[in-house]
């Protein structure tokens, strides 16, 4: 999981650029990255930590440009800041810059590839292989037509994309232009906004916001798009493949105002808190939200059942997301952090708190405790979407069953574990029904079932 988002056409974009990644910092807080294409050639800066604390204004005035990349990481693959992006690689046939979010499922098999092929890898992340896949050759798919704007770059990075296997929405930044694309099955969202007579990528609608800039539409599954000073041409180099969207930017990762997969991501939480609702017999008091993420589907519990719907549990804006803390030790100090109990509205209540996931348990263990010391009578721990029960293999950060608490204990031997009086989650069969076609999403994570076979790691 990443956030990206590229910028064209506008004046100072870098600057557009950084205030786009910032919305999205939410999708990633292990370092930021923003990379131009300057009178220099394409430069790139990039720091660990936080997006407002990363950059001074010297160094963003040092990549005044009209078109820029930025990126916010949460690593999957790589975790040192010399695997933080953009990555910029310079090639034969010119420099090259990239910000991705997914993960490739067949990086190993690449990593051979290019090696045996004397192609150099400088990093560990598998975005690098995005790029460096464009020295192995060309592709111009017989049945595609190109404008005769686009030439040897655009088949390149066709090339690339069509060696690639699992989860990509990438952003190229070369010299004069950017080039979008996204996977066929769609896993991760990318989405087009208009400001002025430039274009704004994104991952979600959310960055098009903060900017100002008009929502304009999705990229689709499987498109490629080349925007440059002639305007915008889009291509569908590859073969149609079945819809794999990653239900779970809907249930945890997107922002709820954002706009992503066709539709509100607000709308489908509060839905899931309302089917959860309905599936429940809880004889709770008050509903409480674990914020942030929990209080949409909240929302949708407290309206359905008739609560009152109370603020239990304070947040402190200031700390990060502890999910995406790349270790155990972080995520459980950051928990402490950012979370506190309000005595005010716990002391002697039947408290329903609603979460939207509940993936390694040690989070909502100590939250039944925060709440209890609060003065909570009971604690009904109520979960916004099926059990956890298969690693993620395209972004999430659940890379083993070992880290599912869901693979490892019955749901009551979860509840005696985290201490909640009761314990529920939303049913498989009700979280699908709150999506529209619910055939197009990948729900591995809570099925098991993937769409497509993966390369586990190994060494090379």
């Amino acid at each position: 999981m990443c956030g990206v988002v590229g910028v064209f056409g506008l004046e100072d974009a870098q600057k557009y650029a950084y205030f786009g990644i910032y919305a999205l910092q939410h999708r990633g807080q292990e370092s930021v990255g923003l990379a131009a294409s300057t009178k220099e050639g394409i430069r790139a800066i990039k720091k660990k930590g936080l997006v407002l604390e990363a950059f001074s204004e010297e160094e963003l005035k040092s990549l005044s440009s009209r078109v820029a990349i930025a990126h916010v990481r949460y690593s999957t693959a790589g975790g040192g800041i010399e695997d933080a992006q953009p990555i910029v690689r310079k090639m034969p046939f010119g420099e090259c810059a990239i910000a991705h979010n997914g993960n490739l499922v067949n990086q190993i098999e690449l990593r051979r590839r290019f090696l045996q092929k004397g192609i150099e890898l400088m990093h560990l992340s598998d975005s690098e292989l995005l790029v460096a896949g464009m020295e192995e050759g060309e592709l111009e798919p017989k049945e595609l037509r190109l404008n005769s704007k686009d030439g040897e770059e655009l088949r390149r990075v066709f090339h690339a994309l069509s060696l690639a296997k699992g989860a990509f929405s990438a952003i190229y930044l070369f010299k004069d232009k950017l080039i979008v694309a996204r996977d066929t099955m769609g896993f991760r969202p990318l989405v087009m906004g208009r400001l002025k007579n430039g274009f704004i990528v994104a991952s979600e609608s959310c960055a098009l916001d903060i900017l100002g800039a008009e929502f304009w539409r999705e990229v689709k599954p499987g498109e490629v798009i080349v925007i440059d000073d002639y305007g915008l041409r889009s291509y569908f180099p590859f073969r149609e493949s079945k819809r794999a969207m990653c239900i779970f930017e809907l249930v945890y990762f997107s922002k709820p105002e954002s706009f992503v997969f066709g539709g509100w991501v607000y709308e489908v939480r509060r839905k899931l808190g309302e089917v959860l609702a309905m599936e429940d017999d809880s004889v709770g008091e008050i509903v409480v939200p674990v914020p942030d993420s929990g209080l949409v589907p909240a929302i949708g519990y407290s309206q359905a059942r008739g609560l009152s719907l109370e603020l239990g549990l304070l947040r402190n804006h200031y700390v990060g997301r502890s999910f995406i803390e790349p270790t155990q030790e972080l995520r459980d100090i950051k928990v402490l952090m950012k979370l506190n109990a309000n005595r005010a509205v716990l002391k002697g209540k039947s408290v329903v708190v609603i979460d939207d996931s509940l993936v390694r348990g040690t989070t909502a263990k100590k939250i039944v405790q925060m709440l209890r010391q609060g003065g909570a009578k009971e604690v009904h721990l109520r979960i916004a979407s099926p059990p956890v029960i298969g690693p993620c293999y395209f972004g999430i950060d659940t890379p083993s069953k070992r880290e599912l608490i869901a693979c490892q204990m019955s749901i009551e031997e979860i509840k005696d574990f985290i201490g909640a009086d009761s314990l529920r989650y939303l049913s498989i069969e009700g979280l699908h029904s709150c999506v529209e076609s619910a055939q197009e999403f990948c729900d591995a994570c809570f099925s098991g079932n993937y769409p497509m076979s993966v390369e586990l790691p190994q060494a090379l």
